[in-house]
């Protein structure tokens, strides 16, 4: 039997969600599409079985194959990023974060992390996060002038408060970061310094961003965005954090990991060694600057000014139109972004003033910079008839489906990986 047969409410909604991935341009920083390999992984029948523990040292028998993708995982992460030790068990990034905190700090315990509003992760203290509220949290920011880390401000701050950890890495900063410089700064003051590099980790495996790896303690990651694996989550780690990290994350905070997504992620890791992968994170960087350069040159502010990654962060205010409106304007056109937070922004998190965007779903259905510049046209096409005062809302919902149906046309050029045909 079927899907179709035994429940065909869950297969219309799967049905409708494939469709959906398949017509409109999918900008989510933090999306990508996986392979039909790494799919078919996701849904095996590795789904079934209860693992817990660590490969030679489980609770449970029947692991012999369990023990294998677990172990191939490992090994293709180690080989992939240079890491000492690598835990693949995390069920997210989130949980990954929060393993670090319970192996290596109390409740109390002063740590720092880059605030929400400068462009960091709920998990680096922000006082809405377990991280902010158990922690005696320190945040750092960008300079409200460039946009860009000061890294002379965040040393100061940490001979100031002396944390326990110091972590980088960003979910809203579109340029490289100093990793070593971040270490020197953390290391200086005693700190433990953990790289949070869920957004970049595919761009680092295919060598188009410098790697935290021989700079810091630990480094945290999903397995999802730019790494175009399954969601999950991993850390990576020197060998004198590996017994503590283990024991935080089994049996500190989780149970049995899910295997069917460890799986997935070897099929990934195997598919981000390749030159084929390597030319792909370079492209998603040529298509967010050339997408960067356009959207400045149509009047929109972008936070530092530009890209040096996947992401862009742009304040849409500087065409009169708010983030939230301009990210539901958009989605009606068939451009599917994030309202967000700007450096210095003045307005609450629900209603910000930018909007986030990120190139690494588009440049995965094989988008390039021609695509690129189309896009651009279609963002001032939106942000032009939003901002038009005069036009009512009949008018803005025409030019939203005339700019959804050239988009579906474009779409249809360039299928998915891993989606059933339309």
């Amino acid at each position: 039997m079927s899907l179709r047969d035994a429940d065909p409410e869950v297969a219309d909604i799967l049905v409708a969600e494939n469709r959906r991935q398949h017509v409109k341009i999918r900008l989510i920083a933090s999306e990508n599409y996986v392979s039909t390999d790494v799919l078919e992984a996701t849904g095996s029948v590795l789904t079934n079985k209860y693992s817990e523990g660590y490969a030679g040292r489980r609770y449970y028998e029947g692991q012999q194959q369990i023990d294998q993708i677990e172990m191939l995982a490992i090994e293709r992460a180690k080989g992939l990023f240079g890491a000492e030790h690598v835990n693949v068990q995390p069920y997210s990034g989130s949980p990954a974060n929060q393993a670090v905190y319970v192996a290596l700090a109390k409740p109390g315990d002063r740590v720092m992390g880059m605030s929400l509003a400068g462009g960091g992760h709920l998990t680096h203290g922000a006082g809405v996060s377990v991280s902010g509220l158990h922690y005696d949290a320190v945040q750092y920011g960008v300079d409200p002038e460039t946009g860009f880390l000061d890294y002379d401000a965040i040393g100061k701050l940490a001979e100031q408060t002396r944390p326990k950890l110091l972590w980088c890495g960003t979910t809203a900063y579109p340029r490289i970061l100093d990793f070593e410089r971040f270490a020197a700064i953390g290391h200086k003051v005693g700190a433990v310094v953990i790289a949070d590099m869920a957004h970049i980790s595919g761009l680092v495996a295919a060598d188009v961003h410098p790697t935290p790896v021989p700079h810091v303690d630990i480094v945290t990651s999903t397995t999802h965005k730019t790494l175009r694996g399954p969601r999950g989550g991993m850390i990576l780690c020197r060998q004198q954090f590996a017994d503590a990290i283990d024991k935080a994350v089994f049996p500190g905070l989780q149970g049995g990991p899910h295997n069917h997504t460890t799986a997935a992620l070897a099929v990934a890791l195997k598919e981000a060694a390749t030159p084929e992968f390597k030319r792909y994170a370079q492209a998603i960087v040529d298509n967010a600057r050339v997408l960067a350069e356009e959207l400045v040159g149509f009047g929109f502010k972008l936070a530092s000014g530009g890209t040096d990654n996947h992401l862009l962060l742009v304040d849409v205010t500087s065409r009169g139109v708010a983030g939230y409106n301009m990210a539901k304007s958009l989605d009606a056109a068939g451009i599917v972004c994030n309202y967000n937070l700007v450096p210095g922004d003045t307005r609450p998190a629900m209603r910000p003033s930018g909007i986030r965007m990120g190139t690494a779903s588009v440049t995965s259905r094989g988008f390039g910079t021609d695509e690129m510049r189309q896009l651009a046209r279609w963002i001032d096409r939106v942000a032009t008839t939003r901002a038009d005062k005069g036009a009512d809302r009949d008018q803005r919902v025409r030019v939203n489906r005339e700019i959804a149906a050239e988009v579906r046309a474009l779409c249809d050029r360039f299928p998915a990986p891993g989606l059933a045909t339309i």
